[in-house]
């Protein structure tokens, strides 16, 4: 059997997502990689060097620098003969592309998996991450979105694949890409952080969330946020943690002023240490926190940056 993995990248470096992809990949047999990029030659090479991987197939065209879904999706189709499994990375490149191929092979797709049992076996969460299903296919070919946290990262090195540049279906034109404006930020990337510090509703303010900056900055962590704060508009979407936003495990993840609404614990629950400060006592996050602080944030976190300093 034969995995094709997706690659996600920016046309120069390969998102942490796609090394777990692999680690899925892995597990059902011979790994592929399938980088579609323009000018992306140093993305093929690096996806070459990835331990497991056996070959890296290498698109390049002028319509895939942004990569839009109904791009992608027509190549991965045209590739699909040549492979028993098709994966990608359970991001929103993954969520928005996966779907339409499913659609065109006509067959299930395997969404959000957290383990593979076997060839034909699966384990995804279900309600929120309350409980975890496990789903067995008999689709000939298997159309699979990964959840990156659930898999090590595959090594980055220690690989010597093969790269073998494939033809580039005509743009079918479906969709332009317009623009798009990207948060720069010195800190890490969310989804890869080995720390986040996270505000809620708590947090009252936009303005106060720079009691969170200055304990970030301390500790070298992402920042990241409930729904309701970013809904309240407190802070851009792209710090959203749950199950409609990113899908986190770091090393050590602090809760400021969220009280632990389902939805968000389905996106933080896995990660290895979860501090909680929140001045309600009955808050359900300290359910799931192994160290909870009942205090008012606007006194704990000047106190803890005073410590860290």
């Amino acid at each position: 059997m034969t995995a094709l993995v997706l690659a996600e990248h920016d046309n120069s470096t390969l998102n942490d997502a796609t090394l777990s992809t692999v680690t899925a990949a892995k597990a059902l047999d011979d790994v592929h990689i399938l980088v579609a990029g323009h000018n992306a030659a140093s993305v093929a090479e690096a996806a070459a060097k990835i331990d497991g991987v056996t070959k890296v197939l290498h698109a390049d065209a002028p319509h895939y620098e942004h990569r839009t879904a109904e791009a992608l999706s027509a190549l991965l189709i045209g590739l699909a003969d040549g492979h028993d499994s098709l994966l990608a990375p359970a991001t929103t490149m993954g969520k928005n592309v996966m779907p339409r191929v499913a659609a065109a092979l006509d067959v299930t797709q395997l969404s959000d998996i957290i383990a593979v049992e076997n060839a034909t076996t699966f384990k995804r969460p279900i309600y929120a991450g309350n409980a975890i299903a496990t789903v067995e296919t008999s689709d000939s070919k298997k159309v699979i979105t990964v959840r990156g946290t659930a898999f090590e990262k595959a090594g980055a090195e220690g690989g010597s694949a093969s790269v073998e540049t494939v033809e580039a279906p005509a743009d079918p034109k479906l969709a332009e890409f317009v623009g798009q404006e990207l948060s720069k930020s010195d800190r890490p990337e969310l989804t890869s952080a080995n720390i986040i510090v996270s505000g809620g509703r708590g947090m009252g303010s936009g303005e106060n969330f720079a009691l969170i900056e200055k304990v970030a900055d301390k500790l070298g962590a992402a920042i990241g946020a409930s729904r309701a704060a970013v809904d309240a508009g407190f802070v851009p979407n792209d710090y959203q943690v749950g199950q409609t936003g990113k899908i986190v495990a770091p090393e050590l993840y602090v809760a400021v002023g969220i009280s632990g609404a389902i939805q968000h614990l389905a996106g933080m629950k896995d990660s290895k240490i979860i501090v909680a400060i929140n001045k309600d006592e009955e808050a359900p996050i300290f359910q799931v926190a192994d160290y909870g602080l009942v205090a008012d944030l606007f006194e704990a976190l000047p106190a803890l940056e005073k410590e860290l300093s």
